[in-house]
């Protein structure tokens, strides 16, 4: 049980501090493209700086991310070999693919981007902007699919005691990918939106480079705004497919003992008592619960005690309930942010419109707070989803109690959790002393000898200045 805990705790660790990293690669190398092409078809020399300074931030994102996703696969084999040689051959595929197709197109378009800079016609650099950023939303996509199999099963056949693909198109076409794989991807644009629009509220604010940080500041509001509404549609979308696949993380992430009434309320709050199995103090609004699940405003919910029966019948004597409270609360945490995203990127973007912006202080104070708003709800929406999977490592097949390596003992999962913490610290350190470089030091100007007025890409170009 030792072996077992600190195993999850590691996996859980090194999973959340890596899953800092993917998001603002995939936002901000979006919004880079963006910027570029804006620069490209205005010639305005701003937009340049834009491209060149908030690329900066992408490249050491980037860098730090990619050493942090390195021990993801370690693990695999380090502490859950059963897991491994049970599912290998379905979840080793889409990880290979993952590495040798989008990474390798993110890591030779990005030299090109660099080093292309006067080196190659401005629209073939322009297009290695925008095959980096297809790349990055390749890598998510292919981590998906092997993460929507242990979420949802599908496409295989046990064969000698292991899963074995049978039908590579249904993983594919697995319906968890395709409610994960937009939120997801909306959630990383909307890292890399507020990323920047937080760092350029802090600006703007200091009188700092006036033009090129609202110009900024339009842009990522524009993509923050559609990135927060596409994560709540996509997120219903979740919902109506917890329901008939795995209701009982819907059941979790509502505190839901017994079935609710017809139609179901959706709680706000309410005091999880799992001991006793009740959920008191509710704080609830009428029929929401019924229209998240169903898109309409009527039908029941099936709660825990009854999911739980069902499951027993099916799968044998056991305990099939998640950490309710950790399941409850990482909803509602990640729920209420991006409802504060979303009005909070309505009205400034409404007010830089009406030229307003730069004089509501407020405003552009909470912009900055809403920097780390992104980074907090994708932890929680990771931890809802994984732990809301419990017991169970691939759902309704392996227990997560019957993945961990045999022969690794506790000391040395202690050791190896201490030890990759400590460099993770490490990492996040150096980050995020280089992220506040950057942002004090502010967009270099281009030498006169390395940029033309007219066209940097024919006459000169612009060195990176990634100091």
């Amino acid at each position: 049980m030792e072996e077992l805990i600190l195993a999850r705790l590691q996996f859980a660790s090194t999973t959340l501090f890596h899953f800092l990293f993917v998001p603002l690669s995939i936002g901000l190398a979006f919004i880079v493209a963006i910027m570029q092409t804006l620069y490209v078809i205005k010639k305005k020399e701003v937009y340049l700086k834009m491209t060149k300074f908030w690329g900066v931030f992408f490249l050491i994102n980037f860098a730090v991310g990619v050493v942090t996703g390195i021990i993801q696969e370690f693990q695999f084999g380090m502490n859950w070999s059963d897991y491994s040689r049970f599912v290998g051959d379905i979840f080793g595929a889409p990880l290979a693919v993952e590495a040798l197709l989008a990474f390798f197109l993110e890591s030779t378009f990005i030299g090109i981007w660099i080093f292309g800079w006067k080196k190659v016609p401005k629209g073939i650099h322009l297009m290695s902007i925008w095959l980096v950023s297809i790349g990055t939303i390749l890598s998510a996509f292919w981590i998906l699919v092997a993460n929507s199999f242990m979420q949802n099963p599908v496409g295989y056949a046990i064969n000698n005691g292991r899963a074995e693909m049978n039908d590579f198109l249904a993983v594919l076409s697995n319906e968890k990918l395709w409610v994960a794989f937009p939120h997801t991807i909306f959630a990383s644009f909307a890292t890399g939106a507020f990323f920047i629009a937080g760092v350029s509220a802090w600006n703007i604010l200091k009188k700092r480079d006036l033009d090129l940080y609202k110009r900024s500041m339009n842009v990522s509001l524009v993509v923050g705004l559609a990135a927060a509404l596409g994560i709540a549609f996509s997120g219903h979308s979740q919902a109506t497919y917890l329901m008939h696949a795995q209701p009982m993380k819907m059941a979790a992430a509502e505190g839901l003992w017994e079935d609710s009434s017809d139609p179901a309320a959706w709680t706000v709050v309410a005091n999880i008592d799992v001991e006793n199995r009740e959920s008191t103090g509710r704080i609830e609004v009428p029929y929401l619960l019924s229209y998240l699940a169903y898109s309409e405003f009527s039908g029941k919910v099936e709660g825990m005690n009854t999911l739980e029966k069902e499951m027993v019948e099916k799968y044998g004597e056991g305990s099939y309930i998640p950490p309710v409270k950790t399941v409850f609360w990482s909803f509602r945490i990640m729920a209420g942010l991006g409802g504060v995203l979303i009005v909070l990127s309505g009205l400034s973007l409404f007010l830089a419109w009406r030229k307003k912006l730069e004089t509501k202080p407020w405003v552009l104070k909470l912009l900055i707070a809403s920097l780390f708003m992104p980074y907090i709800a994708n932890s929680f929406g990771w931890i809802m989803s994984e732990i809301g999977r419990q017991p169970w490592v691939v759902n309704g097949l392996m227990l997560t109690s019957a993945g961990i390596s045999p022969n690794v003992t506790a000391g040395q999962i202690l050791f190896s959790l201490i030890a990759f913490s400590t460099i993770y610290t490490i990492l996040g350190v150096i980050m995020v002393m280089l992220f506040i470089k950057v942002i004090k030091r502010g967009p270099e100007e281009p030498k006169e000898e390395d940029v033309s007025t007219t066209d940097p890409f024919e006459t000169g170009g612009v060195t990176h200045g990634a100091k």
